[in-house]
């Protein structure tokens, strides 16, 4: 009785410290900031550059939520002033002012010639971008870690479609809430080409958001850029803000 008594724990400890499989970590992952409403928010850019110095960009940001379509608009350099960024769909608009033009763009491209892209900024789904990888073997890439002093998964996943920055992921993500750390981001050859902190999360309508965020460039070294979010509000917006006409007006 003793030796069974013994196995059943043996058995239930195995059973309560198993992995999660990558799917339902990735759909964790993204029920924690899917929040089902239109936002604005003030967002700036702070982009270090070797023999640059330090560049800052300030925009609005404006996201609705039926549909994913955001609009960009920066309102800091003043050479930047006006220049702005729309998606609707499957399209992914670049405005600048100067010329007052619109040119087409895949939702991979940089904002502001930083290391944020596109999909940064959206919330498309994770399952929808990423699947599961797995090594020789047909295992899954996964594993628990410490990131500092956080216990972590540590996950790899590779793109289902082609529409992204990168082919292949790894990120490290916490086991007792699924919130994103740290991700690394590498080519098509696994080369590794960016990695990226979060540092700071708040929460909106039971939600988590980001707001603060470190992109490090990994193949120009010394290259990062930080992200910071404010003053996110959660309303109804027009449908008018999401129009290359409103953009046109903005930087008038």
């Amino acid at each position: 009785m003793m030796k069974r008594i013994v196995t059943l724990i043996f058995i239930a400890a195995v059973v309560a410290s198993a992995q999660p499989p990558i799917e339902t970590i990735l759909k964790k992952m993204q029920d924690n900031i899917n929040i089902s409403t239109d936002a604005r928010a003030s967002v700036t850019l702070t982009q270090q550059k070797t023999n640059q110095g330090t560049k800052i960009f300030e925009m609005q940001y404006y996201r609705r939520d039926r549909d994913n379509a955001f609009l960009i608009v920066f309102s800091v350099p003043e050479s930047e002033k006006g220049n702005g960024y729309l998606r609707i769909g499957d399209n992914f608009w670049m405005y600048r002012r100067n010329t007052r033009t619109f040119q087409h763009i895949n939702r991979d491209e940089s904002i502001g010639g930083s290391d944020a892209h596109g999909e940064d900024f959206e919330t498309r789904k994770l399952t929808e971008l990423y699947q599961t990888a797995k090594d020789s073997s047909g295992s899954e890439l996964i594993r628990e870690e410490k990131l500092g002093a956080i216990p972590v998964y540590r996950l790899e996943v590779k793109a289902k479609v082609n529409d992204v920055s990168y082919p292949f992921r790894v990120f490290w993500v916490r086991k007792d809430n699924f919130l994103q750390l740290k991700d690394e981001a590498y080519s098509s050859s696994k080369t590794l080409m960016a990695t990226s902190y979060i540092l700071k999360y708040t929460t909106v309508l039971g939600k988590y958001v980001p707001v603060k965020q470190i992109f490090v460039d990994e193949f120009e070294k010394g290259n990062k850029t930080i992200v910071e979010i404010a003053g996110i509000i959660t309303e109804k917006l027009d449908d008018a803000i999401f129009t290359k006409a409103y953009l046109e007006n903005l930087s008038k």
